[in-house]
């Protein structure tokens, strides 16, 4: 199993904010929580459930309240859902049938699902046996109904293509398009052909806090507005060059920026952001891709204003090694061991940092002919994909000297 999102709250708290994530589903009931050696507890939750709002709530109360990504749940074992009301409809309708209901059947019902208003986007580790397939579309309209939704939509892993397009599949409803209300924000999109990006929830709230007036921004991997929108609608910015090319995310991101309010300080740009005919216009440029947004840096160094320069937010994921225990033993998950592998990842956090900026340096250099400055003013820690890998954003200061 992948990395699945969890909430990270202190052990104190883990029953209160476990209960509020039940009761607005976004708790995933597949796995169960795991306590950890810190005093802290680890809450699964589906990955688009949990909004900005939400988040903010549960910090004001826990101080060590984030998102992480884990695979030490995956080995845990599934609750069972015995008085769920979709298992007593389900061997209903299935016993009408003439059909037997077996464990085998309740074990392949959703365990967790996705949230979009009224579409339930369902894993794709359910409804897999064969005996699903006998059943007309009746099965449909009668698991959304049990399941207090009007449309239903099933998921498998990212394609891999280009676009990374998600396959989803519509099983009951009339339409795929769904809204998604994160900080204030309106995000209109098709769950057929296009993701929500609920683990950068942090990386918005902070966009979402810059003051950006007067200031021309450049997002070179806009998507459907994950950053394009913080940007225009809290940190204010003055205009946004919106580039993406997928033609799905492109609609989506036009669709949003009306909604919002804001698409006359957008101009938005479909295809390949390197072949961009832009130069000497940024204060700002946002680079959100993963795992590397490296194909990009030459791009933003062009972009970027020839006189004063600006801030590249620069997105990666970045591996490091895990500790050497032979050197320095400990018992594995240990908090000794916890320590000695947060201290490794700094330091590779920070040696990667200091090695871009010295490679942007040397980029703004070959692309105007000038020397230029370039200074780390912080580096944000998103995410954690899995042990010992992180998504970070470098806040790089470049200025022509």
């Amino acid at each position: 199993m992948d990395a699945v999102p969890c909430l990270r709250v202190s052990q104190c708290n883990a029953q209160q904010i476990r209960k509020c994530l039940e009761s607005r589903g976004v708790l995933d009931l597949s796995l169960c929580l795991l306590k950890l050696s810190d005093g802290t507890v680890l809450l699964p939750i589906s990955p688009t459930g949990l909004s900005a709002e939400d988040l903010q709530g549960f910090r004001a109360t826990d101080s060590t309240c984030e998102i992480v990504w884990s695979q030490a749940l995956q080995q845990l074992k599934k609750r069972r859902t015995s008085g769920d009301k979709l298992v007593k409809i389900l061997q209903e309708l299935l016993e009408s049938r003439g059909e037997r209901w077996t464990e085998e059947l309740r074990e392949d019902i959703p365990h967790s699902y996705q949230r979009h208003g009224d579409l339930l986007l369902l894993a794709d580790n359910c409804f897999s046996l064969p005996i699903w397939q006998r059943i007309d579309s009746h099965l449909w309209s009668t698991v959304a109904e049990a399941m207090g939704a009007k449309r239903l939509a099933k998921m498998s892993r990212v394609s891999r293509d280009a676009f990374r397009s998600p396959a989803v599949t519509m099983l009951f409803g009339d339409h795929s398009w769904v809204t998604h209300v994160d900080n204030g924000i309106r995000y209109d999109f098709d769950v057929t052909k296009c993701m929500f990006s609920a683990g950068n929830i942090t990386e918005k709230l902070r966009v979402a806090a810059f003051d950006c007036r007067e200031e021309t921004v450049v997002d070179l991997y806009a998507g459907i507005g994950y950053f394009t929108l913080p940007y225009l609608v809290h940190a204010g910015a003055r205009h946004v060059h919106a580039c993406e090319w997928n033609p799905d995310a492109v609609e989506a991101l036009q669709k949003n920026l009306a909604a919002n309010g804001v698409a006359h300080r957008c101009t938005v740009y479909q295809g390949d952001n390197r072949q961009l005919q832009l130069c000497d216009l940024a204060d700002r440029v946002n680079l959100g891709l993963i795992p590397s947004s490296e194909d990009g840096w030459p791009v933003a160094c062009r972009l970027l204003k020839r006189t004063t320069g600006g801030v590249l937010h620069i997105h990666q994921n970045v591996s490091s090694p895990f500790p050497n225990t032979a050197v320095t033993p400990a018992k594995e998950g240990s908090a000794a061991q916890r320590a000695s592998g947060k201290k490794a990842d700094k330091e590779v956090r920070e040696a990667w940092a200091d090695d871009t900026a010295g490679r942007i340096s040397l980029m703004l250099k070959d692309v105007t002919g000038a020397q230029w400055r370039t200074n780390v003013l912080h580096l944000e820690n998103v995410k954690s994909y899995a042990p010992h890998v992180h998504h970070i954003v470098l806040d790089l200061e470049c200025r022509p000297t």
